[in-house]
C-alpha cells in the first residue's frame, strides 16, 4: 500500500515531528478575545463530570467557538445542589492541555474580566470539569474540535463520537 502510494506520488500524512511541534508552540499567538453575551438558560447544555460531584455542569452552546489560534472557548455554568451558580468564560488549548479563565459572571449578569494565566489541566485534579471537557467533548485525539457545531453535537450526544470508536 505504501509503495503504491509512493509510486503514484501521493503524499502520506505524517504526524508532526518534535521539532515541528516546538516551532508551532514558539510561533503560537493567542487571538484577541471578545466576551460573549451572558448565557441564557435556553442555551445551556448539560455535561457529565463525575458521580462524586454535587454540582451540575453546563456549557452555553451559543458561546462555544473554535478560534484560529486553536483555542476552544465557551461559557461554563456550574450549579450547586442548592441552586447557586458560578459562571465563567473559559478556553481550552487542546495541544498543550491547558485552560484559561477570561471572565467570571457578575451576580446580576454581565462579565468581570480576568487576567488568569494558562493553567495545566492536571490528570487527577479535584475540579474535573476541565478534564471532562477536554477528554470527552472538545479535544478528540488531543486536537481541538473543528467547529462549534461539532462541539454542540458532542454535548448533545453525551460525548464526542470519536470516543466510542477509540474504545475510550
Amino acid at each position: 500500500m505504501l509503495a503504491l502510494a509512493a509510486a503514484q506520488g501521493v503524499a502520506l500524512a505524517q504526524p508532526p515531528t518534535d521539532w515541528e511541534r516546538q516551532q508551532a508552540e514558539r510561533n503560537w499567538r493567542e487571538a484577541e478575545v471578545v466576551l460573549p453575551a451572558f448565557p441564557q438558560k435556553v442555551n445551556l447544555m448539560p455535561f457529565f463530570v463525575s458521580a462524586a460531584s454535587s454540582y451540575e455542569f453546563y456549557i452555553d452552546g451559543a458561546s462555544l467557538a473554535v478560534g484560529e489560534d486553536g483555542v476552544v472557548r465557551y461559557v461554563l455554568v456550574a450549579r450547586s445542589s442548592l441552586g447557586a451558580e458560578s459562571v465563567s468564560f473559559e478556553g481550552i488549548r487542546c495541544s498543550t492541555s491547558e485552560y484559561r479563565i477570561y471572565a467570571t459572571g457578575k451576580s446580576g449578569g454581565g462579565w468581570l474580566r480576568s487576567s488568569s494565566p494558562w493553567r495545566r489541566i492536571a490528570p487527577r485534579q479535584v475540579q474535573r470539569w476541565h478534564n471532562a471537557l477536554r477528554d470527552e467533548f472538545l479535544c478528540p485525539f488531543g486536537r481541538p474540535i473543528r467547529s462549534a457545531a461539532e462541539g454542540v453535537d458532542a454535548l448533545r450526544r453525551g460525548g464526542h463520537p470519536s470516543r466510542s470508536r477509540s474504545g475510550n
